[in-house]
């Protein structure tokens, strides 16, 4: 309506219409005291004058004024025996009916959105139940397992799950039964999300994918009416995986927790485990689900039928980090220094996520220091940002700090590279980082287990920075808490956990009973006597003060050591492991005289 409205306004003042001549009010003047002009019709709304010439054309002239001609311009035209007139100001009809309708027009225009709006919003209302879960066909998603780095024992285990959806008469002709739930279990960032995009990529089937929060709502009941509606929308893409991404947010223990459970939560739930009992096998419908808190999962989602089989995504090996390296590095310009063997070997414990930040991150290193290539230094300044924190540059420490954190971290450095058993030195430094005025780092080999030697020897390097400044200055300061703290936690589980203390023997004691987990309240106190806590607390203490001793002797047997360390730190402010064992050698050659023997140290070729 609009626009017909504004066609009509429009099109009339854009068609084309012969006017005549233009002329100038002085020009028209002097034609008409030359008697050229014959008529002229003077328009007292615009002031314009249009008429004939003697010769019977046309012309046009802006006019004289508001009246078009003054008075003695109008007796010109008399005594030139101009046939003249004036014309008033024509209405325009249609500007008239614009103006009665387009107020109308607008009234009812907003009528009509109110309208709209309140059905979107009953709309919205009415659509509360249904699935918020994201739909992709066959041909998305288009992961498959090739563009999944390592993890060939997870790649296996699943790949049963696959083939049944490809191919579920070779099951049927058996007899044999796929599980209907399977449950991914690891760390954060080890890839679980993207597993069960490359088992429907490689099944070639639907995809529904949903997080554990998409069903909680504010009304009770909502959750549940999800659930539903997403199985229905499964089953009508025939076959097809359901994943469900942080299911423990759904599937807590029902009835945990001091102040009872959550009513709209355990409903879900309840439907999930309906849902999951209610399709067959033969329908061609696998449920996924992803979390990394297994423990606060309840029992009913675990038995046989529903998630009855839990494949674990551990964090990658060795071999596993450098071919996820390999990925992530494959479309980056990379140096010809860069070694990926050695970057995969300095980052054990880190998941697929952390790996692939830190690729990132040596590449934005690298394009701060205006280089068009990531090289070694740029993996190596990357490692020591996200595994030590960024540098601060604006802290300056005095020099009376700065002589004490090399003597700490150079106590530190010492042991890492005397003791037998712990991890081997990577570098020490005295720059700032994170939270932290100099940090030592140990290069973590890969081990699964770990001995009672290991964790001694782990304890008394955590006492070196202290002992060191002890022995060197006369006096303690305060930069020996998170040391102390760190092997205390360790004491204290060799005590209560992992039975390495000969007096309390075999026995273990979880450190803290979590009464959300399911477990009942009263059940939670402490289970041993006060006679056997007085004894735990006399072995924690005997193994600080063992290894605080232990610190101690071996520093002042190095005391040469320690002071070429601390001097090299005060001088370069970062040294590496085989440096930090020189100076030990220096030393120990520097008391003995050349025929000293050497003295076995670990050093490292990180």
């Amino acid at each position: 309506m609009a626009g017909v409205l504004a066609a009509v306004v429009l099109v009339p003042t854009l068609w084309p219409s012969d006017s005549g001549e233009s002329l100038e009010y002085s020009e028209w003047r002097e034609l008409v005291i030359d008697g050229k002009i014959a008529t002229a019709e003077i328009n007292t709304g615009s002031g314009k004058i249009s008429g004939e010439f003697t010769n019977e054309d046309k012309y046009t002239t802006s006019g004289g004024g508001e009246r078009g001609v003054s008075e003695a311009d109008e007796a010109l035209l008399l005594e030139n025996d101009v046939k003249y007139k004036f014309i008033p100001p024509s209405n325009n009809w249609l500007l008239g009916l614009l103006s009665i309708f387009l107020p109308i027009a607008l009234i009812i225009g907003f009528f009509v959105w109110l309208q709209r709006r309140a059905q979107g919003q009953m709309g919205g209302v009415m659509s509360i139940g249904k699935s918020k879960a994201k739909a992709y066909d066959a041909s998305r998603p288009s992961t498959t397992f090739d563009d999944i780095a390592g993890y060939e024992g997870v790649k296996q285990e699943i790949t049963e799950v696959v083939d049944f959806l490809r191919m579920p008469e070779r099951f049927r002709e058996i007899g044999a039964r796929v599980p209907k739930g399977i449950l991914l279990v690891g760390p954060p960032g080890t890839g679980k999300t993207l597993f069960a995009r490359a088992v429907a990529g490689e099944a070639g089937v639907g995809f529904l994918s949903v997080t554990g929060s998409d069903f909680m709502e504010m009304f009770v009941g909502v959750g549940a009416s999800r659930v539903r509606d997403l199985f229905q929308q499964a089953r009508r893409m025939g076959k097809a995986i359901i994943f469900v991404d942080e299911i423990d947010s759904i599937g807590r223990k029902r009835g945990a927790g001091l102040g009872g459970g959550h009513d709209e939560r355990e409903q879900t739930l309840n439907q999930m485990l309906a849902e999951m009992d209610g399709f067959e096998t033969s329908e061609g419908l696998v449920i996924m689900a992803a979390t990394n808190r297994p423990d606060i999962l309840d029992p009913a989602l675990l038995r046989p039928g529903r998630f009855d089989r839990q494949i674990v995504v551990p964090l990658p090996e060795f071999s596993e980090r450098k071919a996820i390296l390999d990925v992530h590095s494959r479309d980056k310009q990379m140096g010809p220094d860069v070694d990926m063997d050695t970057m995969a070997q300095a980052t054990p414990g880190m998941s697929g996520a952390d790996l692939a930040n830190l690729v990132n991150e040596a590449a934005l290193v690298a394009v701060r220091r205006g280089s068009k290539q990531i090289e070694r230094i740029d993996f190596e300044n990357a490692r020591d940002r996200v595994v030590l924190g960024a540098r601060r540059e604006s802290m300056l420490l005095s020099a009376e700090e700065k002589k004490a954190t090399a003597y700490h971290e150079g106590g530190h450095a010492l042991l890492a590279t005397v003791l037998p058993h712990g991890d081997p030195l990577h570098k020490v430094t005295i720059l700032p980082r994170g939270m932290a005025l100099g940090v030592t780092w140990s290069l973590p080999q890969e081990r699964h287990t770990y001995s009672k030697e290991y964790f001694e020897d782990t304890i008394c390097k955590a006492m070196g920075g202290r002992v060191a400044e002890m022995l060197t200055f006369g006096h303690l300061n305060s930069g020996a808490a998170n040391d102390l703290e760190q092997a205390t936690g360790i004491a204290r589980r060799m005590v209560r956990e992992w039975g390495m203390s000969d007096r309390v023997g075999p026995m273990a004691w979880s450190s803290q009973q979590q009464v959300f987990l399911g477990d009942d309240l009263l059940s939670s106190g402490r289970e041993y006597s006060d006679d056997t806590a007085k004894l735990l607390d006399e072995e924690i203490a005997h193994i600080l003060t063992h290894q605080e001793q232990r610190a101690t002797e071996i520093i002042t047997k190095h005391e040469k050591g320690l002071q070429l360390i601390a001097e090299a730190l005060l001088e370069h402010e970062t040294i590496d492991g085989p440096e930090v064992a020189r100076l030990i050698q220096a030393g120990m050659l520097g008391e003995g005289g050349a025929s000293a023997p050497p003295v076995p140290l670990r050093g490292t070729d990180a």
